[in-house]
């Protein structure tokens, strides 16, 4: 009788094990290809965040503008007629003597 050779088996499992194996590997790598991707996300927003904070100096409110200086008296009769205002105040009450003074002494200067 003559030898016969033994069939040698299959590792594996044939058509099925190896796609069963192809999925595995294809979802791992799906799954630690989106880790990544996420944490590389995350690393570059904070990144962005910490740029445009020390990017940008804090906002200063600016200063408000001084009042506009008094027109300066061109002719004798607006100070005589401001005069007599502040007079009228100050015999109404309006103005106390300190104040009258003030206003006297800078209409006059």
């Amino acid at each position: 009788m003559p030898l016969r050779r033994a069939m040698p088996m299959r590792r594996g499992g044939g058509l099925i094990g190896t796609a069963a194996r192809t999925a595995v590997i294809a979802g791992t790598a799906s799954a630690v290809g989106g880790r990544v991707r996420n944490r590389q996300y995350t690393k570059a927003a904070q990144a962005q965040a910490d740029a445009e904070a020390q990017a940008a100096p804090p906002v200063a409110a600016a200063p408000p503008p001084p009042p506009p200086a008094p027109a300066p008296a061109t002719g004798g009769s607006d100070v005589v007629a401001e005069l007599k205002q502040l007079a009228e105040l100050h015999s109404a009450g309006a103005l106390t003597d300190e104040q009258f003074e003030a206003a006297k002494a800078k209409l006059l200067a």
